[in-house]
């Protein structure tokens, strides 16, 4: 993975509504390209209480990059999985996204998204909407609100959130576990250091209120 952050540039006018890849920026647990095979191959990663079906195309991402992301990170809700706060982003509210971004094609970016609203992979998105105006609510789902930041190297960004703001929600504690995969798909993105990931992650709302800045330094060695 590239070690130079990159920050995503605002839509290139005559963008192809159908583009064939897409960058696909996560700023969750799939940051890490481990966890994200599961999305692609299919499979239950280590920890979690789920399987995954795959994507049609199980071909690995041709690249990934660290980017950054116009915008704010928060944790709401209580995920099943993580058994606390989830990862989620309000790209309206001010501040920097770190993320890493994986260069897909259009399919898999859509059967990864199904597999996070829990549907069915199989169907391609149209992306039309999401690439003319920046969003595009497709129901009313914690991961069901896709979003276009920018993009990068001509190619659109694409990523998911929920369609409340920051503001609209209730924050909530995330897991020793969900944090430590994060602070470890940050790591290995190699754009950021260990000091710097915690701070970041500390300031997240959900975060800010429960977690110390040493105790998430602590991760990183599995203290």
């Amino acid at each position: 993975m590239s070690s130079a952050r990159r920050p995503v540039r605002p839509g290139v006018p005559g963008c192809s509504s159908r583009p064939g890849s897409v960058w696909y920026a996560s700023y969750g647990s799939n940051m890490d390209p481990g966890r994200l095979r599961y999305y692609l191959s299919g499979g239950r990663p280590p920890g979690a209480g789920r399987s995954y079906p795959g994507s049609r195309d199980r071909t690995p991402p041709r690249r990934s990059v660290p980017v950054e992301l116009p915008g704010a990170l928060y944790f709401a809700t209580e995920s099943s999985v993580w058994t606390g706060g989830r990862a989620f982003y309000d790209p309206q509210a001010p501040g920097t996204v770190w993320a890493c971004a994986h260069l897909v094609t259009a399919q898999q970016f859509g059967d990864i998204a199904a597999q996070e609203m829990y549907e069915p992979p199989g169907a391609d998105l149209d992306l039309g909407v999401v690439l003319r105006e920046g969003r595009h609510v497709l129901g009313p789902g914690r991961y069901e609100t896709l979003v276009c930041p920018g993009y990068l190297e001509g190619v659109p960004v694409l990523t998911f959130t929920a369609p409340w703001s920051l503001s609209a929600v209730s924050h909530t504690r995330p897991s020793t576990a969900y944090l430590r995969h994060l602070t470890a798909g940050l790591r290995m993105a190699g754009a950021w250091d260990d000091q710097a990931i915690a701070s970041y992650l500390c300031r997240a709302p959900g975060a800010a209120e429960n977690w110390t800045v040493e105790q998430v330094t602590a991760l990183f060695s599995g203290e």
